[in-house]
């Protein structure tokens, strides 16, 4: 499932992702976003590895946001972005595209 946000005046926010039972798995975070220092990207990947699947952003906002290591600098998004991008990626993943 692919899931993307585009922060107003700020940059974009890429999440893939898969559904396994009700958990999420394999969660990737990419985009043109600013992460200092790098390493802080695997424990914000890491809060929302196992984490409920169809849950609000609110919810996946505050596992991301439990997990920024003190001192990291998130420059052009935000947890709230990550959250937006993990719930339209279930949304895409939930829909069914069909030719009419």
């Amino acid at each position: 499932m692919h899931g993307e946000f585009k922060v107003p005046k700020g940059k974009l926010v890429v999440v893939d992702l898969e559904v396994d039972g009700d958990a999420l798995r394999d969660v990737r975070l990419t985009g043109d976003f600013f992460l200092y220092p790098d390493e802080a990207l695997e424990p914000l990947t890491a809060s929302l590895e196992g984490a409920s699947a169809g849950e609000e952003e609110a919810t996946y906002e505050q596992l991301i946001s439990e997990a920024v290591p003190e001192g990291a600098e998130l420059l052009g998004f935000s947890p709230r972005a990550i959250a937006v991008a993990v719930v339209r990626a279930q949304r895409q993943g939930a829909t069914e595209v069909t030719d009419a």
